[in-house]
């Protein structure tokens, strides 16, 4: 095993649930892309699932630009596991993206690692992009930076 792995299989907060459907998302966040799931009509929605909302038709995959606004989002003092402790507050958002679709992600700063960025930095309407944070040799969960 390499060093580099080693390091990223060090990775001790939680993962996403793995899932069949979400597959393709996954492995495209693995070459920083962000894909969004569309119906029959081209439409993206969210999140990832077998069949395309309201219908039992296969879904489809568009490229999104990875740019969007901050819905809402809210501070985290405490995570949802003992991964968490220590770390300094973070920030959960409900992000919009310019494609129509509203997908949850955490704010975060671009620099090394992406650590959590000041909560008073982020406000409601802030532009966003997307980065990917390379987590684990499997992993590159997608989170955003402010616009500047």
């Amino acid at each position: 095993m390499s060093e580099q792995q080693t390091t990223k299989s060090e990775y001790k907060k939680p993962l996403p649930d793995m899932r069949p459907e979400g597959q393709h998302f996954w492995e495209n966040t693995k070459q920083h892309k962000l894909l969004l799931p569309t119906g029959a009509d081209g439409a993206p929605f969210w999140y990832p699932r077998a069949y395309a909302p309201g219908t039992l038709d296969p879904i489809g995959w568009v490229e999104s630009k990875g740019e969007g606004t901050v819905y809402t989002y809210s501070v985290h003092y405490i995570g949802p596991s003992s991964a968490y402790k220590g770390e300094p507050p973070h920030v959960v958002a409900l992000i919009d993206l310019d494609e129509g679709v509203r997908m949850m992600s955490n704010i975060v700063r671009d620099e090394e690692g992406y650590p959590s960025v000041a909560p008073e930095d982020v406000s409601i309407g802030m532009r966003v992009r997307v980065v990917f944070d390379d987590v684990t040799d499997e992993i590159t969960l997608p989170k955003f930076v402010p616009v500047a």
